[in-house]
């Protein structure tokens, strides 16, 4: 019986790894195992940072309206919690986004926050 080698099927993996592996630096590019190792570490980086991204983001956002809180004459715990109270449902995405794009917008909120607080 002849002896069976793996040229298509090792081929084929070869080439997806190493297309994965497209704009890796150097022999990380074209070297299989070296690519091999790069792609599942690569791999791990991607999993790990989809996470860390929804928490970089959150922490922007509260910097973000905590600086036009203070502009305010508010601290941003008290502007949270006066949201709370007046059952003004922003999450802190838009409310960032109005911090930034549309200040007039906001202030009516951290009035209307602030009443709520009396």
């Amino acid at each position: 019986m002849a002896r069976v080698k793996t040229g298509v099927v090792r081929r084929r993996r070869h080439k997806k790894i190493l297309k994965l592996a497209r704009g890796f630096y150097s022999g990380r590019r074209k070297h299989f195992r070296k690519a091999k190792e790069q792609l599942e570490r690569s791999l791990v980086y991607a999993y790990r940072d989809r996470r860390r991204k929804k928490r970089d983001f959150r922490r922007l956002w509260i910097i973000r309206i905590n600086a036009a809180c203070r502009l305010n004459n508010i601290s941003y715990s008290r502007f949270i919690n006066g949201l709370k109270k007046a059952n003004i449902e922003l999450d802190r995405k838009i409310l960032a986004n109005l911090a930034m794009n549309d200040a007039d917008a906001f202030s009516k909120i951290v009035q209307n926050v602030k009443e709520h607080l009396k």
